[in-house]
């Protein structure tokens, strides 16, 4: 997908995450293994942490947008909620899918080494710690309503 709009440096770090996360999309479909396996819950911890980054930087632009711009902001409400909506689906996609054995290094605890605790339990403070933000800003049916569809304009 190419902008119409003149990008030239601006930005880099954002187009740099996009091309990331195309290079996952592409390496992840030419894989030939059907099964889910431990590093697929490493791919959606990862996700859950871009979405919810996506999810903060789209919080402030529809602060910023929302005085000058009413309808912009408003859109960009509904995005922020679409948003979360996904970060929810993949935190819980992540916890049903299968742990690997509990005894290997890669998934064992070691606190002196992660100061945020396990491995397994970061997704879930972070999933937390949005959510606290979700909550003051948006209405729990705002939440709730499909994903397909416009959240009903607040009156103000």
């Amino acid at each position: 997908m190419t902008s119409a709009l003149p990008v030239g440096e601006a930005y880099p770090y954002l187009r740099a995450a996009s091309a990331g996360i195309h290079h996952h999309t592409r390496s992840l479909a030419s894989r030939t293994q059907h099964t889910t396996s431990s590093a697929d819950r490493v791919h959606l911890d990862v996700l859950h942490a871009h979405l919810t980054a996506l999810h903060q930087l789209l919080d402030q632009l529809a602060e910023a947008a929302r005085p000058p711009y009413p309808a912009a902001g408003r859109h960009l409400a509904t995005a922020h909620a679409r948003l979360w909506q996904a970060a929810a689906a993949v935190h819980d996609a992540f916890h049903l899918l299968p742990v690997a054995d509990e005894t290997s290094a890669e998934t064992e605890c070691h606190p002196e080494r992660l100061p945020e605790g396990p491995p397994v339990l970061t997704i879930c403070q972070r999933h937390l710690a949005a959510g606290h933000v979700v909550r003051r800003k948006t209405t729990p049916s705002d939440l709730n309503t499909p994903l397909h569809g416009h959240i009903a304009p607040r009156s103000q």
